[in-house]
């Protein structure tokens, strides 16, 4: 895809970022700012529910291992109000494959997954792949 494409497809989304790693967290809100989206950012899953609770994003990043509330727990709660909600789950996996999280991811609900480390444009790409048309939303 393009990158006037993806710009074109992200602007005045909303998207709400859950990781715990505050250096990738900031960079993926940086990088999806740039490219016009509206974005919302949040440390782990129990503050990542109340978010998409109070904002209901156009799109869901989501990281698999966090603490308090993991990202399956949080798919799994934000599927149950909203199925046909994009959402995007990401993890290196930890002690364990990130295939095997991320594989689980998708059969609880996730849209879509990629493992970390990824590029930045491919992130953006694949949030881009993720959004409906805007005349699709409603």
């Amino acid at each position: 895809m393009l990158e006037i494409d993806v710009k074109v497809k992200l602007q005045g989304k909303s998207i709400l970022i859950i990781e715990d790693d505050f250096v990738l967290l900031k960079g993926m809100a940086e990088a999806f700012s740039r490219a016009g989206a509206i974005v919302a950012v949040a440390p782990d899953g129990v503050i990542g529910t109340q978010q998409f609770a109070k904002s209901r994003p156009d799109l869901v990043i989501t990281d698999i291992i966090m603490p308090d509330k993991e990202g399956i727990e949080t798919i799994a709660e934000m599927r149950a109000f909203a199925p046909a909600l994009p959402i995007l789950a990401i993890s290196g996996g930890g002690r364990v494959k990130a295939g095997e999280f991320l594989s689980l991811a998708r059969s609880l609900g996730a849209t879509d997954v990629m493992a970390k480390p990824f590029r930045t444009q491919d992130l953006l790409d694949k949030a881009a792949e993720l959004l409906p048309a805007s005349s699709e939303q409603s």
